[in-house]
């Protein structure tokens, strides 16, 4: 009878209890793995006896209740996982007999209570994790007895006290997490004599005191992390000299004093953020020629001297944030020498000069700010280049000129600042144009001239600005169509006549300034308006009205009374002539209407109703006009307070309903709706002909004389695009979190184009349309310019779906295939992988490329768990599959999603040798290990 040694059933989608299983029956098990299963219920101490058991894992199931003390009793296991699970009770000081435990992992749980002291008597272990649970108390002494310790993670726990002296002891250590706890006292010298160290994370936490010179001493450093601290004084003058740091992190703590000179000579450097500190000296001497570097933040200091021209050196550089110091001198042309430059704050210095007309060969750039100096000279033309630009900022400083005709050409720009400035002439109408969504500010100058009217196209814009210029003329009523709008000033200049009464209408107006003109006449009647302070008023001609402080308009009251009765004899005839005619005529044509609209949405095969001139329909509702009047209530006819996003034609509000049901409402605006037509057509036949977990549920629609809109799931965290932008946010998203999005993401485009039939091409696969909930849970979203791929039809196209994912091909062949998603598939995960949108990373594509400059640097891989090393190399690997030029190359979304499920593992020491992978390595040791498990 064969003896059973190794039961391996991981990733098989198991379900059960661990108590139903008859542990007693496999007395000679050493290995039992049973992870990333549906397992649930809790450990059941039956498995203590297994007495020769040397590897459990029970990793990433749904196992509840408390961890049994009986597991102390396995007294041969060297490897115990029980991460990411709901376990909750205190860790059993019984742990403490586990003499021979290399690993032990209970990250992701629900644990309380301290750190055992027991756990000093594991003197073999190599890895503990306790990162990402409750646990309180301070770091026990004992733990400087885990000589042999490599990998150390108790982060994002509630740790109190000081870090104890007794970790100098761990020599062997290599990297070592502390951060987001609430660990208080000074940072220990005895940390310096962690030489192996290679990771240190201290950040988030409420450390204080002088950095130890012994810090130094730690040559292996790659990533430092201390940021947002109470830490102060100098730093040691030789913190990075071992030359291999990559990632500093210093910023929000009181450092003081130079940036030390070890940095210059730092060739590895890839990401340094000491904003938020006291630094001092000269900034030009602190860096150098930094081949690697991307990312530096220096914003909020005290550094002096000029811009260096050294910058140049920097080919990567895509952020650079040096705002709010005490640079002085010109803006070095030499910037331009940054290919990549995505972001550029130099403001609040002392920057003098003209601005280089050079910068219009920046071509990455998106958010170029350059306020508060004292530049002179004209806004140069060559800026009409920056196509990418998103955000131009040149406010506070004493440039002049015009504002000039080709910013039109910034077909992106979404904020424009020029305030206080001695700017002139007139604005140019082509503003008009722009796609602003945010901000225009173009007060304190010397404009003339009347306001463009042009202005209202800029439908989406949240604050107008005008202020204090030379504005004559009257206020053009166009502005009132700018219904986002919050903030409007048009004070201080010479405007005259009424304010437009279409005004009123401006629901999302919260500041409005129209003080110091010559404007007279009625003020509008909206409660807006009638609750409005008097300073929004004071120093005009002759304004009156309902507002307190303003004398009333009796006389218009008076016309107005007047003329109402001149004319009501006048309606009441007319009423009484063209009554007949005007019944007859509207049940004509209602019936008529009817019935060309129900043949025209007989395509949606759904229950709907028709009331009030309203086609409304929600699913599993039998009263659908109620609901249409629950959201019209709560959503207090979609007031701006519950709006929750925008879109070229649309906005999103959140409505609550009673009976417990949040819904987001994608409701298409009143100009959009005809233009619109077909892509409100094309999403509800998409969406009531798919259900797939992974695609944002609908729940009806409602279509008016006024307006569309759509009735869908609420997802609380809202885009994948906005997540990854958020520092913060994207700092939670884990790797496991950000595996677990890619692969629904591929589940829900597999189902489109495998389940479906006919198969469904999305076409606008984009993070932007990538949503998620409360518990990371990824659904694909708007289907507006979806195709079914129906069979025998060639699929021509409009070039449709959004720049950076659409499919090379599309360009050339304007051919709409399943390809073209598998292709924006691609862009995306390389994007949740890399952190921002890989465009900077495939410009320099290579196989000969680090695995990890692929990483999202904000978030650490934990490189001994190798089940998640394993997915994030696979996701890599099948994005650079999907995102082949050749279409034919690329694999089909089942395919990726069979892969991504079920990822090959790769040997250990492949894994533990992370830090020199290449693509190309990558890619070989994968077949390698793929034909060796062939063989066998």
């Amino acid at each position: 009878m064969a003896t059973i040694t190794r039961v391996q059933l991981g990733q098989l989608g198991l379900e059960g209890k661990l108590e139903t299983l008859n542990f007693s029956a496999l007395p000679s098990l050493r290995v039992l793995n049973l992870s990333h299963n549906h397992l649930h219920g809790s450990i059941t101490a039956n498995i203590s006896t297994l007495s020769k058991l040397t590897i459990l894992d029970l990793s990433t199931n749904n196992l509840t209740g408390i961890i049994p003390s009986a597991l102390g009793n396995l007294m041969r296991l060297k490897t115990l996982w029980l991460f990411e699970n709901q376990i909750s009770g205190s860790i059993p000081p019984s742990f403490g007999k586990l003499l021979n435990l290399n690993w032990l992992n209970i990250s992701i749980n629900f644990l309380v209570g301290s750190i055992p002291p027991e756990f000093g008597n594991l003197t073999k272990l190599q890895g503990l994790y306790l990162w990402r649970n409750n646990l309180i108390g301070s770091i026990p002494c004992p733990i400087g007895n885990l000589v042999n310790l490599r990998e150390f993670d108790i982060s994002d726990n509630q740790i109190t006290g000081p870090i104890p002296h007794s970790i100098g002891n761990l020599t062997k250590l290599e990297t070592f997490y502390l951060h987001d706890n609430s660990i208080n006292g000074s940072i220990p010298p005895s940390l310096g004599s962690l030489k192996n160290l290679a990771y240190l994370y201290l950040n988030n936490n409420n450390l204080s005191g002088i950095l130890p010179d012994k810090m130094a001493n730690l040559t292996n450093l790659i990533n430092l992390a201390l940021f947002n601290n109470n830490l102060f004084g100098n730093l040691p003058a030789d913190l990075a000299k071992g030359g291999l740091l990559q990632h500093l992190g210093l910023s929000q703590n009181n450092f003081q004093g130079p940036i030390p000179i070890s940095l210059k000579n730092s060739t590895k450097l890839a990401r340094v953020r000491l904003d938020g500190n006291q630094f001092t000296g000269d900034v030009s001497q602190s860096f150098g020629a930094h081949p690697h570097l991307f990312y530096i933040d220096l914003s909020n200091n005290k550094l002096s001297g000029n811009l260096s021209p050294s910058w140049g050196a920097c080919p990567n550089l895509t952020s650079l944030k040096i705002s709010s110091n005490r640079i002085s001198g010109q803006i070095p042309r030499e910037i331009v020498q940054l290919p990549k430059l995505q972001l550029l704050d130099i403001s609040s210095n002392n920057l003098v000069g003209e601005i280089p007309k050079e910068f219009g060969k920046l071509s990455y750039i998106f958010n170029l700010n350059m306020s508060n100096n004292h530049l002179t000279g004209t806004i140069p033309q060559e800026f009409g280049d920056l196509s990418l630009l998103e955000a131009l900022d040149l406010s506070s400083s004493s440039l002049r000129g015009q504002i000039p005709t080709w910013l039109k050409n910034c077909s992106k720009l979404q904020s424009l600042k020029l305030s206080n400035n001695k700017l002139s002439g007139v604005i140019p109408f082509q503003l008009g144009n722009l796609n602003l969504h945010e901000v225009l500010d173009l007060s304190d100058n010397l404009f003339t001239g009347k306001i463009p009217p042009q202005l209202g196209n800029l439908m989406m814009l949240q604050e107008l600005n005008l202020s204090d210029n030379l504005f004559t003329g009257e206020i053009p009523p166009q502005l009132s169509k700018l219904t986002e709008l919050q903030e409007l000033n048009l004070s201080h200049n010479e405007l005259v006549g009424h304010i437009p009464s279409s005004f009123q209408s401006m629901a999302s107006l919260t500041l409005l300034d129209l003080s110091y003109n010559s404007l007279e006449g009625p003020v509008p009647k909206s409660h807006l308006f009638q609750t409005a302070p008097i300073q929004w008023f004071t120093h005009n001609k002759g304004l009156c009205g309902q507002v307190q402080g303003l004398p009333l308009c009796a006389q218009s009251q008076s016309t107005s009374t007047n003329d109402a009765k001149k004319q009501h004899k006048v309606i009441i005839l007319i009423i009484v002539l063209v009554l007949g005619t005007l019944l007859i005529i509207f049940l004509i044509s209602g019936i008529f209407t009817l019935r060309c609209y129900k043949r025209k949405r007989s395509t949606i095969n759904d229950t709907r109703e028709e009331f009030d001139g309203h086609f409304f329909s929600i699913w599993r509702v039998d009263h659908g006009k109620e609901e249409y009047k629950e959201i019209i209530r709560v959503t207090e006819n979609f007031s701006e307070k519950y709006q929750i996003g925008t879109g070229a034609s649309s906005i999103v509000y959140k409505a609550s309903l009673s009976s417990g049901l949040t819904l987001a409402i994608k409701k298409i605006q009143e100009e959009e709706a005809q233009v619109n037509e077909q892509a409100f057509q094309n999403e509800i036949q998409a969406l009531t002909e798919i259900r797939h977990r992974n695609i944002v549920r609908f729940y009806g629609f409602c279509s008016t004389n006024r307006f569309n809109f759509l009735a869908y799931e609420y997802m609380e965290r809202g885009s994948l695009s906005a997540t990854l932008r958020s520092e913060e946010r994207a700092m939670e998203l884990d790797w496991f979190k950000r595996v677990s999005i890619i692969q629904d993401i591929a589940q829900a485009l597999s189902y489109l184009h495998h389940d479906c039939a006919p198969p469904i091409i999305h076409r606008d696969i984009t993070s932007n349309n990538i949503l998620l909930n409360e518990e990371y849970k990824a659904c694909v979203s708007d289907f507006g310019i979806s195709r079914l791929l129906k069979p025998n039809s060639s699929h021509w196209s409009l070039l449709a779906g959004t720049y950076g994912y659409m499919a090379p091909e599309l360009a050339y062949i304007m051919r709409v295939t399943e390809k073209c998603d598998i292709y924006s598939f691609g862009i995306i995960a390389l994007e949740v992988i890399h952190g921002t949108h890989p465009g900077d990373l495939l410009s320099n594509f290579s196989l000969s490329m680090l695995v990890k400059d692929t990483l999202d640097p904000r978030v650490l891989l934990h490189i001994v768990d190798q089940v998640i090393t394993n997915q994030v190399l696979s996701v890599i690997l099948v994005a650079m599959q999907c995102i082949n030029d050749d279409p034919q190359a690329r694999p089909t979304m089942q395919q990726v999603s069979q892969r991504l499920s079920s990822p090959k593992s790769l040997p250990a020491s492949d894994i533990y040798s992370f830090q020199e992978l290449t693509l190309d390595h990558l890619i070989n040791i994968v077949q390698v290990h793929v034909d060796d498990q062939t063989h066998e």
